[in-house]
């Protein structure tokens, strides 16, 4: 390989400023994201914060009604993903694979979600960005009637959600855990009794 031939290099095998300025944005990116992981009421708080400035921002402007129709099938659909387990026990046959325990005594297996709560959040707020950036920009606000919007994105939410907890309820999964169970009952103390 030549000098210059790879992505982000100059004709001098240096890195370009353009590439060193996107690399440096991006670590700097990435280091914030990494800090805010273990802050999730903070970060789920913002989320909401953007959420809201973002709604009354559509509502004063009265327009961009498709980008917030969007949006909600957006998040529609990552928080499906983030409900759903990471193997569907749909397409598992009885015999191969880990599956969810079914009776009361099996071990406890914790819930393993398709879309983990941080990636949930961290695409749920990338798409507010880009849906108020969009509101920017005129292209994007085509001429609607909203309420038929708002009546379509309401049977879609209940029609998706009731097949979602159908397939809960068939496969015997919740997935919201607090830990691993644990009983009441006796205690073993360490303690033997002779008789």
């Amino acid at each position: 390989m030549s000098e210059g031939d790879s992505v982000g290099e100059s004709i001098h095998g240096k890195p370009s400023v353009v590439a060193a300025f996107f690399t440096g944005v991006g670590t700097v990116y990435q280091t914030w994201l990494d800090k805010s992981t273990p802050f999730y009421v903070v970060r789920w708080g913002l989320t909401l914060l953007l959420t809201a400035v973002y709604m009354i921002r559509v509502y004063i402007l009265q327009g961009w009604y498709i980008v917030t129709y969007a949006l909600g099938i957006y998040h529609l659909n990552l928080f499906i993903a983030f409900l759903s387990p990471k193997v569907d026990p749909s397409l598992l046959d009885e015999d191969e694979g880990p599956s969810l325990p079914t009776k009361q005594n099996e071990e406890f297996r914790p819930f393993i979600r398709r879309l983990p709560e941080f990636k949930f959040w961290h695409s749920a707020t990338k798409g507010i960005v880009i849906a108020m950036i969009c509101t920017f920009f005129d292209a994007f606000n085509v001429p609607v009637f909203w309420p038929i919007l708002v009546m379509y994105f309401i049977m879609l939410f209940c029609i998706t959600m009731k097949r979602q907890i159908k397939h809960m309820i068939k496969y015997r999964y919740l997935p919201f855990t607090h830990g691993k169970r644990t009983y009441k009952g006796k205690e073993d103390t360490g303690k033997t009794f002779a008789s």
